[in-house]
């Protein structure tokens, strides 16, 4: 380069410095992240996004959509999303129980899940994906919707609201 231009990245090499603090198989549960990292002022972008948007297929191979933080913001983005996702999957409840000790796994007690297997062994070109369910960890329910759970908050006549 000539004497006396630079570009952006020798003036501030820290820009090249991002790192992947959280992978996602779709964009939207993505931009909602990003967005919420945004309002927290850190800086981000989505890495592979036109990839698995525009091919599904192609999620498992090119990692998912990463959400990319400098790596100066990461620990402080990394907790803020732990934070949020904590306080999501404690709005949802087992059915059956009520506990929160719950996530969606991919289940093998599904005929549909064995189905997809075959059929992608059979078709070896074309992935079919597994179907996912709820599954408690607590009473080993698995169950396709969780009830909600939000804190009642109770005020002085008694009611909750």
């Amino acid at each position: 380069m000539p004497p006396g231009r630079y570009s952006l990245f020798d003036l501030n090499p820290s820009l090249m410095n991002f790192v992947v603090i959280w992978s996602y198989d779709n964009y939207i549960p993505a931009h909602l992240a990003m967005g919420r990292l945004e309002q927290e002022g850190i800086k981000s972008w989505l890495k592979d996004e036109n990839t698995v948007t525009l091919d599904p297929i192609l999620t498992n191979a090119v990692g998912g959509i990463k959400l990319m933080v400098a790596e100066s913001r990461a620990k402080e983005a990394w907790e803020l999303l732990t934070r949020l996702q904590e306080e999501f999957k404690a709005t949802l409840a087992c059915p059956r129980c009520n506990s929160t000790n719950i996530e969606k796994v991919s289940s093998p007690r599904k005929a549909s899940n064995w189905i997809s297997a075959i059929g992608t062994f059979l078709l070896s070109s074309f992935a079919i994906a597994a179907e996912k369910t709820y599954h408690c960890f607590n009473c080993s329910n698995e169950f396709e919707t969780p009830v909600s759970v939000y804190p009642s908050t109770e005020d002085d006549s008694g009611f909750t609201s």
